[in-house]
């Protein structure tokens, strides 16, 4: 009997009217090269839109990149909308732009991640892997 491997499943997303896409390009070519199943949303994604496609798509995490500094404003509305609709089990990560200070905040608002500019790819790749071991409820292996 051959068992059947869960592909880990994502969705990289630009909230807001930030209209830079090219980090989160980058890390959707990274993902994808790593064997991830990456749906990119394009920029200027409304919160509802992103989690929309997010329980369409049945992914097991969203990555946030913010480069106009509505990250604290943004990133917590996904949260906030994953939850009213009885999904809060997707995890979700962010990046861009962002303040030290800011990072606490987040955390403390549901993001499992924050990577800002300069942030190693494999540091990147291994929090997505983590998140999605966390969804699919695998254990980690070290």
């Amino acid at each position: 009997m051959t068992v059947k491997k869960i592909k880990n499943r994502v969705l990289i997303a630009k909230p807001g009217l930030d209209g830079h896409d090219r980090g989160a390009k980058i890390i959707a070519r990274a993902l994808r090269d790593s064997e991830f199943e990456v749906i990119y949303t394009g920029i200027r994604q409304t919160p509802e839109e992103i989690v929309s496609t997010a329980i369409q798509e049945d992914v097991a995490a969203i990555g946030l990149s913010s480069l106009s500094g509505a990250h604290l404003r943004l990133f917590p509305a996904v949260v906030a909308e994953l939850e009213k609709r009885d999904a809060a089990d997707i995890r979700v990560l962010g990046g861009g732009i962002i303040p030290d200070d800011d990072i606490e905040t987040l955390k403390k608002a549901g993001i499992e991640a924050i990577f800002t500019p300069g942030a190693p790819l494999a540091d990147i790749i291994d929090a997505f892997k983590r998140a999605c071991d966390t969804f699919y409820g695998r254990k980690q292996t070290e």
